[in-house]
């Protein structure tokens, strides 16, 4: 080996315990929502109108047609006499969220839905809609073409093909945000932080590292799902600043031991901290077969009697012999995971064996089913 390569690895073996593993830990970012710092709902009422005959029908939708009439008023044109007979507009629900710290002139998304018995809304334009927060005030103002990404055809026979829903859609950036939500966020001396999965283990380790990085005891733990934050009078800038500062550090976020189980579509999923006790499992499957063969009934050439079919069942009973599989107790999820493949059981087999290990109170975990 020339002597260039063999200093070239002694210098790689003597920095790698320095190196050391990548950090497994999450941010603080990706763990808490601030207080106050969230998303609002919007929701109003409208008018989807250009609709190739997939609208509404006026007679069935009472709501649209005065919705029509009422619009068609405010632009000069009345039709309170007149018999109304298109199928051109449908009314609609119109839903968005409203982010924390919008500014006014900005713009946002929103999903526009059918109220009536329209057919799709393909094509369709959604006219100048108030969209409205929860105490009734008109926050953003809706309009624009609907994009619908599902489509439906038929023909004179009365077949019919449809993807997805043609009957809600969404405009891309297509609210203007007319009044803003005041929130001083960077005046602020204290604020709380919310563990979006609430522990008490996990509070402690976000409150300890913020500490720790501050130098000053400005995060407390009130409950597994608060952490209260304290502006130091030694930090130099305001709130915003301190939040700017803290949400990248990073904790490894505790967990409780638990099992997700969906028994309708046969997943499991384990948490890393389940533990089982040490224990000894035999699993066999009990089948029943029932078959049933008709056969005829053919009576003499010469006796009375009429043809007639006589059900023959058999019925077969077979049971696999199952050993008694070792479990040791108390190992990591890796070797859990091996052991119960051991068995060779199916997902919903799995599911039956893990139940009964609760009812034994064998396992040290919570069994959650969806």
């Amino acid at each position: 080996m020339p002597r260039l390569t063999r200093l070239f690895l002694c210098i790689i073996l003597a920095i790698a315990p320095a190196i050391g593993p990548a950090s497994a830990g999450s941010r603080l970012k990706d763990i808490l929502s601030v207080e106050g710092v969230r998303d609002n709902q919007l929701l109003g009422y409208g008018l989807v109108v250009g609709l190739n005959g997939s609208g509404d029908s006026l007679r069935n939708s009472p709501f649209t047609r005065q919705s029509l009439e009422a619009m068609l008023e405010r632009l000069g044109v009345n039709t309170r006499e007149a018999n109304l007979n298109t199928q051109n507009v449908a009314a609609v629900m119109v839903t968005g969220n409203l982010p924390p710290f919008s500014a006014s002139g900005g713009r946002i998304d929103v999903s526009v839905s059918a109220l009536g018995d329209a057919a799709s809304l393909e094509g369709g334009v959604l006219l100048a809609t108030p969209l409205l927060g929860a105490d009734g005030e008109v926050y953003a103002v809706a309009q624009g073409s609907v994009a619908v990404g599902a489509f439906t055809a038929g023909g004179a026979s009365g077949s019919s093909v449809t993807r997805n829903i043609p009957t809600s859609g969404r405009i891309p950036s297509g609210a203007l945000i007319e009044r803003e939500l005041p929130f001083n966020l960077a005046g602020l001396q204290e604020l709380r932080l919310s563990l979006r999965n609430p522990d008490f283990t996990t509070a402690r380790r976000v409150a300890g590292a913020i500490n720790a990085f501050i130098g000053a005891d400005a995060a407390l733990v009130t409950d597994p799902a608060t952490v209260r934050l304290l502006r130091p009078a030694s930090f130099s800038g305001d709130m915003a600043a301190l939040l700017a500062e803290i949400e990248l550090l990073e904790i490894e976020p505790d967990q409780a031991a638990r099992i997700v189980i969906n028994e309708t579509t046969g997943v499991i999923v384990l948490g890393d901290n389940v533990r089982v006790s040490t224990v000894a499992i035999a699993q066999g499957n009990l089948t029943i077969q029932v078959r049933e063969q008709p056969a005829v009934s053919q009576p003499n050439a010469f006796g009375a009697g009429q043809t007639a079919i006589v059900p023959q069942t058999d019925i077969g009973v077979a049971e696999d012999i199952a050993d008694l599989a070792y479990l040791p107790g108390g190992v990591p999820l890796s070797d859990l995971v091996a052991g119960l493949n051991a068995l060779g059981v199916s997902p919903r087999d799995m599911i039956s064996i893990l139940q009964a290990l609760k009812a034994a109170g064998a396992m040290q975990a919570e069994i959650e089913l969806m």
